[in-house]
């Protein structure tokens, strides 16, 4: 009972030095409000680059071409010895029949050529598509599928798929250091601003000091001030998050440019982005303080 009124004494506390020091609490949170602004975009973009490079790996396929005059024997044969290769996932057999019936059903023109042709008369290839477990693995995959017998070509998108998987991670690891920056930097400026407010305060410490207050007691009022702050400073951002990426969503109906690059469904993606923020907040406020009372206060 004594601690949950120790903890009611220190968040009211809080909540009074917070109003006290109005102009510079206003600071603090608007620097919070901005930097959680700019977190929540980063953090949005990073988790959507990742989503679409999670796609693209899990799309790529290895198409492997058979030879023209291979043997239904043969066509078994092959899939065994591609299923002994390391990092295969799952390999699916699509024959030239099959493949000719696709192209017709695509287009008219295709159907008006092809749908005289006979089994025998079909030019196009059988072929295996093969997905792999790794994509880093995809090209090592590749090659060791075309130095099979009966294989007579090897196609996964060559370059195009490294370059572009390479350009994502990038752009993803950028983001992070990113968001890692903007912490700290909050963090920075938290504890510069409340190391104004402490300094303004030193006869309330002082006095704290005489009447017998300890270490601990001194602080924990200034590391709930903090905590109070970057609560009150998530608040915005959180709103953006939660109803401008909705918004976003339904305007660009789920996707960027193109269907291919699908964005993630806001729910519960954007209260999870909510929940991350507010927890910044708290931990960056809290955090700062403490860096201020402990750097500064000299208790």
């Amino acid at each position: 009972m004594k601690t949950f009124r120790i903890l009611g004494r220190n968040i009211r506390d809080s909540f009074r030095g917070v109003w006290r020091n109005l102009s510079l609490s206003l600071a603090s949170i608007s620097c919070i409000t901005i930097t959680l602004i700019v977190v929540s975009i980063a953090m949005i973009l990073s988790a959507n680059v990742n989503n679409f490079t999670s796609q693209i790996e899990k799309d790529v396929t290895i198409v492997v071409f058979l030879d023209q005059n291979i043997e239904e024997d043969d066509i078994d044969s092959l899939y065994y010895d591609i299923d002994t290769i390391q990092y295969v996932e799952s390999i699916t057999f699509k024959g030239k029949d099959e493949i000719a019936g696709e192209m017709m059903e695509a287009s008219e023109t295709y159907d008006s050529i092809m749908s005289n042709w006979t089994h025998e008369d079909n030019p196009l290839q059988d072929t295996y598509l093969v997905k792999v477990t790794d994509i880093d693995h995809i090209a090592e995959v590749a090659k060791e599928i075309g130095y099979l017998e009966n294989v007579s070509v090897v196609k996964y998108g060559e370059g195009m798929v490294e370059e572009l998987v390479s350009i994502f991670d990038m752009i993803k690891n950028v983001t992070i250091v990113i968001v890692i920056a903007l912490i700290l930097v909050t963090a920075f400026l938290i504890a510069n601003t409340i190391k104004i407010t402490i300094d303004s305060r030193r006869r309330e410490i002082e006095i704290m000091r005489l009447v017998g207050a300890s270490n601990i007691n001194i602080k924990i009022p200034f590391i709930f001030e903090g905590l109070v702050l970057g609560v009150i400073g998530s608040i915005i951002p959180i709103i953006i998050t939660c109803y401008g990426y909705a918004a976003l969503y339904t305007r660009l109906h789920g996707q960027l440019f193109s269907s291919i690059i699908k964005l993630i469904v806001p729910e519960p993606f954007m209260y999870n982005v909510s929940l991350l923020l507010l927890v910044i907040g708290m931990v960056v406020g809290m955090v700062g303080s403490l860096r201020a009372v402990k750097k500064y206060l000299k208790i």
